[in-house]
């Protein structure tokens, strides 16, 4: 495998898939392999290099597939092997790879693993997990759910509890066990031996944990387990044993990290993972750090993350690039304009992030500009973190129906959970069936159909986005520069090599401003080659700049 072949995701752009929303071929409700499966020519014509899937192994979903019964099997509700092979083959057939998302930091509780080890201390199985006695009859420490609670639960029959990050029914496995990295070795192997090109690694950064598990009197127990003392060793154990072995691509999801722990879980020297995810700008709304809140967000601190993060991992490691997954709202809704402007504003955002470096991730949905669905009642909601903090809101704190409603509007994950809006039909040619999870309402005007034949649409900006990067090499090699970083209105920043330099322009606001290009590139030759408003791709590049409500402009410049 030749260097090309080896860094194809450097110039790729993924999509992620979240199979139960994507497509039901049987008109259950419930998205489905064979869904996939007929949309691939979809996928094919939008540009996409590979695509990633949320998990869909066997798994009682009570965290929708993040609680994994059975690695080895296929959940029925998605389909079955012979499917998924089938998805495979066909997706090769087509020029894109498969990605599967892993979940190695725990299991499900109905993991047989698990069952023997509850309530049976001499099970083969019991130093599989991370069991603690109680001190005081109380839990052995005072850290936090993910979820919302206490992050032990009791095992009545041995009077110890396990440890659960998210989850009561996640149990976290206990990695200091060489059996569980043997495990997982064996596990990702038999994925990668079918052919699957890449993992993406949900929390990965967990796996280690402090072993002295102290009370935490300054938060809520993350310090003690995030990016723990042996979590690179483990990481290139596996990485030698098996990434390295098949070629496949990886990604590290990474909770509440810090860039030079990113950068070396990606480094270039691919000891340990291809790239990762951070989610720091995507915190820009949570007020003093609290995600459970209704607050606007911190445009200055948006780019203020992008900076630090672009300077600091160029030429050190690689990052995912995205806005959306199924963990996060839709970002038309959270940072554009999705009522009057959200046409404009979903491809401001997508230029914004793609002329970055990295590789970028699309959400489903994302490329045809969907929304959050605006819901107003609890009843709609099915994602278990919503419905607790729900009523820790209502209940504990003592926050109102409507304030409390006005928070999950914002922040809740089934604001990106809902069924891909696919034409105006009933359930948005999503189902025949009853859909797990209501469709948005804007559906008839906002979908893939009405999206194919708009050639302004948001989906033909994607397009053009994707293929950008695979024709501007500066977009992959060149260094990061934020051009305004005190600018209340205006992202824009450079990117340069030796060769190239362009220039992104973004309007993240519906008043219309003014932008001067940098001196030294106002005697320069150079072009436009994006802009989200009709009528700009001339080589007359004006010194003075004005930008419409939420406008974006890409330039590109060739050095002589």
């Amino acid at each position: 495998m030749n260097q090309i072949q080896k860094d194809w995701w450097r110039t790729a752009t993924i999509y992620q898939i979240y199979p139960k929303s994507f497509c039901d071929s049987a008109d259950k409700g419930i998205g489905d392999i064979k869904g996939i499966i007929s949309k691939l020519d979809y996928l094919k014509t939008l540009g996409i290099d590979a695509i990633w899937l949320t998990p869909i192994y066997q798994s009682p979903m009570i965290d929708n597939g993040y609680d994994i019964s059975d690695y080895y099997t296929i959940n029925p509700d998605f389909g079955c092997m012979a499917d998924f092979d089938l998805l495979l083959e066909i997706a090769h057939q087509k020029g894109m790879r498969i990605i599967l998302d892993i979940v190695v930091n725990h299991t499900s509780t109905a993991h047989q693993w698990f069952k023997s080890a509850l309530g049976n201390k001499d099970s083969e199985y019991r130093d599989y997990y991370i069991w603690k006695d109680p001190i005081n009859a109380q839990a052995p420490t005072n850290w936090q759910s993910k979820f919302g609670g206490n992050a032990w639960a009791l095992d009545e029959k041995t009077n110890q509890y396990y440890l659960h990050l998210f989850a009561k029914e996640q149990a976290d496995l206990n990695w200091e066990n060489p059996k569980v990295r043997d495990e997982v070795k064996d596990i990702i192997s038999f994925w990668a031996e079918k052919g699957v090109d890449g993992f993406r690694l949900d929390v990965i950064n967990l796996i280690s944990k402090q072993q002295d598990y102290q009370n935490d009197y300054q938060g809520d127990g993350r310090r003690f387990y995030t990016d723990g003392p042996r979590v690179h060793e483990y990481l290139q154990e596996i990485s030698d044993a098996v990434f390295n072995q098949y070629g496949s691509v990886t990604v590290g999801e990474m909770s509440s990290t810090s860039l030079e722990e990113c950068q070396q879980y990606s480094s270039l020297d691919g000891k340990e993972l291809s790239m990762v995810f951070n989610f720091h700008h995507l915190k820009i709304d949570y007020q003093n750090g609290e995600k459970w809140t209704e607050t606007p967000f911190d445009f200055l601190q948006l780019k203020s993350i992008f900076n630090h993060w672009q300077q600091g991992m160029s030429g050190k490691g690689w990052s995912a690039l995205f806005w959306c997954n199924h963990d996060q709202p839709r970002i038309v809704t959270r940072l554009g304009n999705d009522q009057e402007y959200r046409v404009e504003s979903a491809k401001m955002l997508a230029t914004s992030l793609h002329m970055m470096q990295g590789t970028p991730y699309v959400y489903q949905g994302e490329e045809i500009g969907m929304t959050n669905p605006g819901y107003t009642s609890i009843e709609q909601y099915r994602d278990l973190e919503s419905i607790n903090m729900y009523d820790i809101m209502r209940h504990q704190q003592g926050k109102s129906e409507q304030d409390v409603l006005a928070i999950l509007a914002q922040k809740s994950r089934d604001n990106s959970r809902t069924p891909i809006q696919w034409n105006s039909e009933k359930h948005a040619g999503f189902t025949n069936g009853t859909p797990w999870l209501q469709v948005a309402e804007n559906y008839p005007d906002v979908n893939v159909e009405q999206a194919l034949k708009d050639e302004n649409s948001v989906f033909y900006y994607y397009q053009r986005l994707i293929a950008l990067r695979k024709e501007v090499a500066v977009i992959t090699t060149g260094d990061y520069t934020d051009l305004a970083p005190e600018h209340a209105q205006l992202f824009c920043y450079r990117r340069r090599s030796d060769q190239q330099t362009l220039i992104c322009i973004n309007n993240y606001y519906a008043e219309s401003v003014e932008y001067a290009l940098p001196a030294e590139l106002a005697v320069a030759k150079g072009k436009y080659i994006l802009g989200n408003y009709p009528g700009l791709l001339t080589d007359d590049v004006a010194c003075l700049v004005k930008l419409r409500p939420y406008e974006c402009r890409v330039l590109l410049f060739e050095h002589q």
